[in-house]
Parts: structure tokens; C-alpha cells; sequence
């Protein structure tokens, strides 16, 4: 038991109302011996649904495989509609090395899951981060870029061929569109509430904080690249729906390197400069207690506290902080994946 291999999949399917369908998609996992369901994560207005389950890496294979094709079954593309980027049922389907096993063995285990898919379910698709055939496949934002909606384009350009599965626009992807495959690092799905529905407002944090920046115009009207402020942070804005607010919605590849605090910190400053406020933040998914630890204790030290306090304080202080009940209660037991397992 104690050298057992353990990997996390975290697919994201193209549903976050129908909740027949996202619960017969999610609980078709646990039919698979040893594979655990940790979370169900609904988004209604982005119309996606983040599902967590972990287990040795055979079992989460033959898992994740049951979702995709329950998930083909159930999700007509061909009449989604979301604001979250998609291009797939099952949009992204990512394995997380958590125990005993090496990221290279992961990407093995998330090639043999797209070939198993290619071949058996007829579903096409890309590897992407670790898993990447070719580095322009590396970042999931540039395989998505043209989203569903451009797909019948985008494969039949040389320089973005499908990675498995059938090679030509049919009717399978014009029902479930595609599906990226990836095995990856620990990822934070983190989002920022505005006190505002200034989609506007949102981007332009987002821009700001974002490592990759934005293109701006020089004197000469070229574009020009300006750098964010933050390192391994993704980030975008958009209009949350479920409670009528602007969100900066952001992906967190390497908390170590910038976590929740930076990000709600960083944001806290632009928003205000920009004439509004952070109200609070939304988890999407589970999130390691180092994060939450982390987050405490950059604020215990930024009011000149002292950190020597108990594991559950510091939590609670992250928790108040970060304001991660402003649109939904946060349960620690259910949201932090050391209690979760």
C-alpha cells in the first residue's frame, strides 16, 4: 500500500446544467474497482462541469475512458453553448502524477488513454503540457484557440493535426468535438469576483496578471508583447451569469511559483486602481493544503501576526481572507485534497 502508484484525472465536460447528465457522466467512474470520486465541480453559466477522481494509474485509465464515451453520448457540441473556451464533450481530460510515479510514466499512461479513445470510441484529439507531440501542442489556450465552433478549419491545417482518432472532420466530431489529453502538474482553477459586470474591467486584470500579458501597439503600429505581472498564471475575464458579477478567471500550472494569495493580492491593486474592488474568490475543483496554508500565512505576515497557530486556524484565516464563500459555501472537507483522500 505504501509504494502504490496513484494518479489524479480531472475532466472537464461540456455540461454544468443538466444535472441527470453530469451525474450519470461523473459516477460512471466509480463502477471502476479502486477509483475514488473526489469532487463534482457544476459551472452553469460556463456550462462545464470539473470532475476529480484518483486511483492507481490502470484503473483511472479504464475510468477516464467510461466518462469520455459517456460524456460523447449524452453532450450534443453541435448545440452547447457556454463562456467557458471549449472544444469538446469532454473538453480536456488531464492525469496528475500524486504518488510513487514519475511524470514521464504519466504521459505514457495519457498516450495509451487517446489511444484507447481513438481507436475504441472513434474520438480524436491532442496531448497537450507534458504530453505534447510537438511544442506548439504544449499550451492547451493555443490547441483550443477557434474553439467547437472552428474545428472543421483548424484540423485540416498541417500544422494542427489531430494527435489520435480520425484525422478528418465527421460526424463524430461534429457531435462531441474533441477531446485534449494531458498529464500535467497540480493546477489551482482560481476565480476573482468584481464587485462590477464590467467585462472590461476583468479582462484587463486578467492581462495584467497573466503571465503571457498582452499585445499592445507601439508608434509604429507593430504589436508588442507586455509581459504580466505574474509567472505560471493563465488568466482571463468574463461575466459570470450564476450571479450577475465580472470574474477573473484564472488557471494557477505551478502554485509554488504563484499561488492564490499573489494572484487575489496582485488583482486586489489593479482592481482598485481601476475604480473597482475584489469581493471574494471562487475555487473551482479541490486544491492542495499547502495552497491554503500558504495563502494564511502570507497574510498573517502582511498584518504582522504571528503564524504559530494550529493547521485548522490557518485555513480558516485563508478562507476569510481569500473571501472563498462570497458566491458559495467552502467546505474545507470537501475542497482540500488531503481531507478529501
Amino acid at each position: 500500500m505504501k509504494n502504490k502508484q496513484l494518479i489524479e484525472c480531472v475532466p472537464n465536460i461540456s455540461e454544468g446544467n443538466d444535472l441527470t447528465k453530469i451525474h450519470e457522466i461523473a459516477n460512471i467512474v466509480t463502477t471502476i474497482k479502486g477509483v475514488k470520486l473526489l469532487n463534482i465541480d457544476i459551472g452553469k453559466a460556463a456550462n462545464r462541469t470539473v470532475i476529480t477522481f484518483i486511483g492507481e494509474p490502470k484503473n483511472v485509465i479504464d475510468a477516464a475512458f467510461l466518462l469520455i464515451k459517456k460524456a460523447s453520448e449524452l453532450i450534443d457540441m453541435s448545440i452547447q453553448k457556454g463562456t467557458h473556451p471549449r472544444f469538446g464533450a469532454t473538453d480536456v481530460c488531464p492525469l496528475i502524477p500524486i504518488a510513487n510515479i514519475s511524470m514521464e510514466e504519466t504521459v505514457q499512461f495519457a498516450h495509451k488513454l487517446g489511444e484507447k479513445v481513438g481507436k475504441e470510441l472513434g474520438i480524436s484529439g491532442y496531448y497537450y503540457e507534458f504530453a505534447a507531440l510537438e511544442n506548439q501542442k504544449k499550451n492547451l489556450a493555443s490547441i483550443r484557440a477557434g474553439e467547437y465552433e472552428g474545428l472543421k478549419e483548424k484540423i485540416t491545417n498541417p500544422n494542427w493535426q489531430l494527435d489520435f482518432g480520425p484525422k478528418n472532420y465527421n460526424e463524430k466530431i461534429k457531435k462531441a468535438g474533441i477531446t485534449a489529453i494531458s498529464a500535467r502538474n497540480f493546477l489551482i482553477a482560481y476565480n476573482l469576483n468584481l464587485n462590477t459586470t464590467s467585462i472590461f474591467i476583468a479582462n484587463k486584470i486578467a492581462a495584467t496578471i497573466r503571465e503571457s500579458g498582452s499585445l499592445l501597439k507601439n508608434d509604429l503600429g507593430e504589436s508588442v508583447r507586455i509581459p504580466g505581472k505574474l509567472a505560471s498564471v493563465k488568466a482571463i475575464g468574463w461575466f459570470l451569469e450564476d450571479f450577475g458579477i465580472a470574474q477573473v478567471s484564472s488557471n494557477l500550472t505551478n502554485y509554488n511559483i504563484n499561488s492564490m494569495h499573489q494572484v487575489f493580492y496582485e488583482a486586489t491593486k489593479i482592481a482598485t486602481e481601476l475604480g473597482a474592488k475584489i469581493t471574494g474568490s471562487e475555487l473551482i475543483g479541490l486544491v492542495p493544503l499547502k495552497a491554503m496554508i500558504d495563502a494564511a500565512d502570507f497574510f498573517l505576515a502582511l498584518e504582522n501576526k504571528s503564524t504559530e497557530i494550529s493547521e485548522m486556524e490557518k485555513v480558516t484565516i485563508a478562507i476569510q481572507k481569500l473571501g472563498l464563500n462570497d458566491v458559495k459555501p467552502f467546505h474545507p472537507k470537501e475542497r482540500i485534497i488531503e481531507y478529501v483522500i
